[in-house]
């Protein structure tokens, strides 16, 4: 029996050592595998198995005892400290929390610097920004626009900000951050335990596994050129609980932090290395952020689509354009784009009249090893 209490002591604490290995960045090849299913198993059951591993630990704990009283003690004491610290201080939803207030301000109103990143969104004449060093903390923002709730995330290890209408199956939905897997985040929904892909909106295991949610156009900009664009949008503000926070991201954007999983590699096609990762249809295609410094302008195709990459004065902004004809070749003078078709703001808006707006496409900043990860077949 004495063997059965250390031998249950001991699979006890693997069991909690695993349900979050495989869903943390830990030490190893914990985000290299595939192992969400397992992962998946693992967490849908732990009660199970703690329970199994728990009584087998009471009934050989007498036992275990009698043969030495501070021995076993200590070792349930550790193993219990143990669980503690991977549940209370490592699990991703209470190492990174939701505002407790979410406060959008007018631009007069505005307290963020507007050389910050921001990701944007504007629906039916509304428009709002998020910064980049806020959302990057809180992984998630509920909010609304145009009377639709949206959900405004960002996975700082891939560099990914995306906005999703939170409906699965037409009905509104809640999530909680639950982990990562190959280094994005994902989510849990409340009313299956599914678990969701920050990057695509897809739930990747669990009952809905293949649904997906739908995504809103984003973009992402400085503050001072989305203001440009859009100078009516409100602008999320800081929570003054999560300052700190907020501070240890303070200089992400620039990709000046040094940590692993969030510095920046300088040299092209590093896996930490930036990337403008462009999707259309089933086609997908990742432009070098150091071309795009310095050219400014990068014409291309993915798939059977004639783009526009476009790069703002401000070496910051940028933003992706479908091109009406594959011979339209544009320049760019105080970021309004010029062609033989006709003048365009950044945006794509046709500025002379009796031309048809830039269809803008998805094109998203991130690291070259996310890229890469969710898009297989990508060209570069």
């Amino acid at each position: 029996m004495g063997k059965i209490f250390y031998g249950s002591l001991l699979c006890f604490a693997l069991f909690e050592v695993l349900n979050v290995y495989f869903i943390m960045p830990m030490p190893g090849i914990s985000q290299e595998i595939n192992s969400l299913d397992f992962a998946y198993f693992l967490y849908t059951w732990r009660w199970i198995f703690r329970a199994v591993f728990l009584v087998l630990i009471v009934l050989g704990f007498r036992h275990a005892f009698r043969s030495s009283a501070w021995v076993p003690v200590i070792s349930l004491l550790a193993v219990l400290a143990l669980v503690y610290v991977i549940n209370f201080n490592m699990a991703a939803e209470r190492m990174f929390l939701q505002p407790g207030l979410l406060k959008m301000k007018s631009v007069d109103q505005n307290s963020v610097g507007k050389e910050k990143l921001v990701i944007g969104i504007s629906l039916d004449g509304e428009a709002r920004a998020y910064p980049i060093q806020f959302i990057g903390y809180h992984h998630q923002v509920r909010d609304s626009i145009a009377g639709k709730p949206v959900m405004v995330t960002y996975c700082t290890v891939c560099r990914t900000g995306r906005v999703f209408e939170p409906l699965v199956e037409g009905k509104p939905e809640t999530f909680r951050l639950v982990g990562m897997d190959h280094y994005n985040a994902m989510f849990e929904d409340r009313s299956t335990g599914s678990w969701w892909r920050q990057v695509t909106g897809e739930a990747v295991t669990g009952k809905l596994k293949g649904k997906r949610l739908p995504e809103y156009p984003s973009m992402q900009t400085t503050l001072e050129k989305w203001i440009a664009l859009h100078p009516n949008t409100l602008v999320m503000q800081a929570d003054p609980a999560f300052q700190a926070s907020y501070d240890t991201l303070g200089t992400y954007e620039k990709g000046k932090l040094t940590g692993r999983l969030t510095r920046r590699d300088t040299a092209s096609w590093q896996g930490k290395s930036w990337v403008i990762g462009v999707e259309t249809g089933f086609a997908s295609k990742a432009f070098d952020w150091n071309r795009l410094q310095k050219e400014k302008l990068i014409h291309d195709e993915v798939g059977d689509k004639p783009v526009l990459v476009a790069l703002a004065e401000d070496n910051a902004s940028f933003i992706v354009l479908e091109r009406i004809k594959r011979e339209q070749v544009f320049r760019i003078e105080n970021d309004t784009l010029i062609s033989d078709f006709g003048r365009y703001s950044f945006s794509g808006r046709a500025i002379d009249s009796g031309w048809q707006d830039l269809n803008r496409l998805k094109g998203y900043q991130e690291y070259w090893h996310s890229w890469r990860s969710f898009h297989p077949a990508t060209k570069r």
